[in-house]
């Protein structure tokens, strides 16, 4: 099959590297370093092997890449409101669009901007980011998770799954709320944690009210999940995310370097979105509804400055 990845940042840029690695033929949507990539190539330095592309097919504008069989979406979030006219150019009724991003409500709302579109959720577990032009590192973990919102095309959500693990990426079909809401438990905490607080990962594990309180978080997360009729997840999942983060690279996640780097972080889909549908089952989550609150000061607060 044919790819393209829109959002050519660590997400996208690892994953599309190890399928473009593998043989397949990708497509790179880039920006700030279009031009360096088109003359140097994707360098991608891995836990599991570091390798480069020679060649890459590049494009700086979506208008310009050919229609592809399945577009991997690596956007951030708060970018979404573009994506509907970025799909346009390069989707068919036949192509699959994966969207690997962080939140709640994501699919649900793109499907409601295009209506026939294909959609399947992916759930990255990895460590990765974009250090330089051109340049992705990647520093533990790196499966990923694929949930199928809409897709109708059986024979090709397992071409997909297939074309991951050909590429080295160990991919497995999950139902997708369970998924989604799962992701949101680690996510909801950490990313917001570790930028309220100016830290990484282990730090927030190492102090023994940090810890107890992420914890609180997770279980905030989990009564959400299971108000929204996610019935497969309970208090023994909180404790297995806090044991794979303690054997993970300290880490700095995603919102944390878009705070570094002053950049507009993911409020809305991690935080808002679930914070408002677990309100409408009946569900409160206090903890992180404070958590929010506190990042749109920070944000408020660099805009201002």
């Amino acid at each position: 099959m044919t790819y393209s990845v829109i959002g050519t940042g660590g997400i996208g840029g690892y994953y599309g590297g190890r399928l473009a690695a593998s043989g397949q033929t990708v497509r790179f949507l880039l920006h700030s370093d279009y031009e360096y990539v088109k003359q140097n190539g994707l360098q991608v330095d891995s836990c599991r092997g570091n390798f480069h592309l020679d060649r890459v097919e590049a494009y700086a504008d979506v208008r310009e890449m050919p229609h592809s069989d399945v577009v991997l979406v690596g956007l951030k979030s708060v970018n979404n409101h573009l994506l509907p006219e970025m799909l346009r150019a390069v989707v068919t009724p036949q192509t699959v669009v994966v969207l690997i991003q962080n939140g709640i409500g994501l699919e649900a709302d793109l499907q409601a901007a295009m209506p026939d579109l294909q959609i399947v959720a992916g759930l990255a577990f990895i460590c990765t980011a974009k250090t330089g032009p051109g340049h992705i590192s990647h520093y533990d973990y790196g499966h990923i998770n694929l949930g199928n919102y809409s897709c109708r095309d059986a024979a090709r959500f397992e071409t997909l799954l297939g074309d991951f693990r050909a590429a080295g990426i160990e991919a497995a079909e999950v139902d997708y709320a369970e998924a989604r809401w799962k992701k949101a438990v680690w996510n909801m905490p950490f990313n917001g944690m570790t930028v309220a607080l100016n830290t990484t990962t282990d730090a927030l594990l190492a102090n023994e009210s940090t810890r107890r309180l992420i914890r609180e978080q997770m279980m905030e997360v989990i009564g959400a999940a299971r108000a929204c009729g996610v019935a497969h997840i309970d208090a023994s999942f909180a404790d297995q995310m806090i044991e794979m983060t303690e054997q993970m690279t300290p880490y700095s996640p995603s919102m944390k370097l878009d705070f570094d780097y002053r950049r507009p972080m993911e409020i809305p889909y991690l935080y808002t979105r679930p914070i408002a549908e677990a309100r409408k089952k009946g569900f409160e989550m206090p903890r992180l509804a404070m958590l929010e609150a506190q990042l749109r000061f920070i944000e408020w607060w660099l805009s201002a400055g």
